[in-house]
């Protein structure tokens, strides 16, 4: 199993999501091709409310430690309720360019 299906069967189980994007985003970084190093995660739950963001990302951190100890180098965590996904009409920024390694 890849690593991106992990992260996403490991979200589906834990959380009720109405929405969820796992992006590899390891593309955009220094890092050999096929890599899956870098995800950017966008997930959409009732459950998150009244929790504020570091909260949200906290549960999602404990949820994935093993791949964050291991394989997985970045998260970019957004973590919305139903109701700040429709006022954000669906999207979420883009994620920067990568500035660092040996390649910039």
């Amino acid at each position: 199993m890849t690593i991106k299906n992990c992260i996403q069967q490991k979200l589906e189980n834990a959380f009720d999501l109405s929405h969820i994007e796992v992006i590899n985003e390891s593309h955009k970084h220094n890092v050999p091709p096929g890599s899956e190093s870098h995800f950017k995660l966008v997930l959409v739950s009732n459950g998150f409310a009244g929790k504020l963001p570091v909260k949200r990302h906290q549960l999602v951190y404990r949820l994935l430690a093993d791949e964050l100890n291991s394989s997985v180098h970045a998260l970019a965590l957004h973590t919305y309720t139903e109701q700040e996904w429709q006022a954000l009409q669906n999207q979420v920024p883009a994620s920067p360019d990568c500035m660092g390694g040996n390649g910039h």
